[in-house]
């Protein structure tokens, strides 16, 4: 769900490419602005020299990139809509391709670090402010604004689709060869809503940490903040290490292969209990509250009046684990002191804005009985991309890679093993999805990356080479897509101290779920090399924590 200032895909080029002429696409950007397209007005058209372009405020500040066309347009569906785009297109060297990329958090801006990256190695890019402007945590914009809720819902990214093909195809007088969508968190959100809402938008999507069970994760983070209100349930930072190392002394260890995350947490059935204090309180135990508290936390939010699930919970393992702000588990369910979480952010935003459209509501006054059902008849249909019906997507040919990692603390890593197992009761089995849609479980990863476990693979920070379909996510998704040949295996890294100048810690297989990475028994543990995608544990050995 966070509002990214570096995005989580690294997406590049294939070899072939598509010649354009320079003299034409340079001459004819401003062009571009003439074009007229339904409900859309387009304000800049204008090509950009080579050279550094300065980015917003963020962890990069600018980004070395060649001549491009840049156009920015404002899309109105609606009378209370106005959504903003941008469409980059370089001057020489398409590669044939448009690809759109995802937005995060509550949205509010055009991600232009994802846009330039991409749009360096050749594609085509699009991206959208999902139809509002600000902070990604603010949720402020959709009081009293429903027409703005379906936007954010589904609307901007359909319609941002529409017209950056039409643009597109004018700039460069030719059609594209193929479309492709790239989204984490919010963005897989919304990559798993053009899937099932507009199955015919792209040849190939790739969804990392979707947050499409939306209503449901809304209510996890609020059951998350609340069991973590008060100074004598929070967790301070020594108290959730000696959490992670009791979940790693339980489950670290799995079929003969000992590590500093957990491998397959569906066969861990670790219980916090241990560490109860015995005595006085110290860093060393948890009190009785602490221990109520991480307990609801794993498990999920309930219906406190009839005790059925309203979403998963979250695995043990990376408590203690800083990562990147913004994405580690420890700024989503901890955060740096009660009620400072993230989730107690997005929770408080989402409830007061979209659902009781009362600013002075907080994330305390949830109620996890008659407010859900409240939730789900005002925003569901809208927000939550959940339908596991994908015919259409399946028959148009479409693709679908999906990622997630086992340390997630936004989306639960269950929501995307659930959604998968409806998909394929819905299509009629498991090899018949995998015949178009592949998850990938990542051991060890938090949201979207970083995390103790091998979480480099083409998902982050454009590390991995971007013409390997064996290391790199999207570059398997063009594979699939462009010659037909699936993902049956996806190598991770995991760098010392996650900085490649440091050295390579470990690779290791991701596997395409229900398939799990096996040790071959011999050599190396740390080599991917040494292990071997193979049928997941019986079901009768996993966990049963279940949507």
């Amino acid at each position: 769900m966070n509002q990214r200032l570096i995005p989580a895909m690294a997406l590049l080029v294939c070899s072939t490419t598509v010649g354009v002429s320079a003299a034409f696409a340079q001459g004819t950007c401003e062009k571009v602005k003439e074009l007229q397209l339904p409900n859309t007005t387009i304000t800049a058209a204008e090509t950009v020299a080579a050279g550094p372009f300065k980015l917003p405020p963020g962890l990069v500040p600018s980004i070395d990139l060649p001549a491009f066309c840049r156009v920015r347009a404002e899309l109105k569906p609606s009378n209370d809509s106005l959504i903003k785009i941008e469409v980059w297109m370089p001057a020489e060297g398409w590669n044939g391709k448009f690809e759109q990329m995802g937005n995060g958090g509550l949205g509010g801006s055009i991600n232009l670090y994802s846009l330039a990256s991409e749009m360096k190695k050749g594609f085509a890019t699009a991206g959208t402010d999902d139809g509002h402007e600000g902070q990604g945590t603010d949720g402020s914009w959709a009081l009293g604004h429903p027409e703005k809720v379906k936007d954010f819902g589904y609307r901007a990214v359909h319609e941002t689709n529409v017209a950056a093909k039409k643009i597109i195809v004018a700039f460069y007088q030719k059609q594209f060869k193929y479309a492709y969508f790239n989204g984490c968190s919010e963005g897989g959100r919304e990559a798993m809503m053009e899937a099932q809402r507009y199955p015919d938008d792209f040849n190939g999507i790739l969804a990392g940490a979707p947050a499409h069970y939306w209503t449901p994760l809304m209510a996890a983070f609020a059951w998350n903040a609340q069991a973590l209100s008060d100074s004598g349930s929070f967790l301070s930072p020594p108290k959730r290490l000696i959490l992670e190392n009791a979940a790693l002394a339980s489950c670290g260890t799995q079929d003969g292969v000992t590590d500093k995350f957990i491998k397959d947490p569906l066969r861990c059935h670790f219980d916090p209990s241990v560490l109860l204090c015995k005595a006085a309180d110290s860093d060393t135990c948890l009190t009785q509250p602490q221990l109520d508290a991480i307990k609801k936390i794993y498990g999920g939010p309930k219906n406190p009046a009839n005790g059925k699930q309203i979403g998963s919970g979250y695995e043990p393992g990376a408590e203690a684990e800083a990562g990147i702000p913004g994405i580690s588990f420890a700024s989503y369910v901890f955060g740096a002191a009660p009620g400072a979480s993230l989730d107690a952010m997005f929770s408080t935003s989402f409830y007061s804005s979209f659902v009781f459209e009362n600013a002075a509501w907080k994330f305390t006054q949830l109620n996890f009985d008659k407010d859900m059902a409240t939730t789900d008849a005002k925003v569901g249909a809208i927000l939550n991309a959940a339908d596991p019906d994908l015919k259409a997507f399946q028959a148009r040919g479409g693709k679908l890679v999906q990622y997630h990692g086992w340390n997630d603390g936004s989306p639960s890593p269950l929501h995307s093993v659930n959604y998968y197992e409806n998909v394929a009761a819905k299509m009629g089995g498991v090899q018949t999805t995998q015949e178009f849609y592949r998850l990938f479980m990542v051991p060890g990863m938090m949201h979207c990356g970083s995390g103790p476990g091998p979480n480099d693979f083409g998902n982050f920070l454009d590390l991995v080479p971007a013409q390997d379909p064996d290391h790199n996510i999207f570059a398997a998704l063009e594979n699939w897509v462009e010659k037909g040949t699936p993902p049956d295996r996806i190598v991770a890294t995991k760098y010392n101290e996650d900085n490649p100048g440091k050295g390579v810690s470990m690779t290791r297989p991701l596997c395409p779920y229900p398939q799990t990475a096996k040790w071959n028994g011999k050599g190396e543990t740390s080599d991917a090399a040494n292990w071997t995608c193979s049928a997941l544990t019986p079901k009768a050995d996993q966990k049963t924590r279940r949507d």
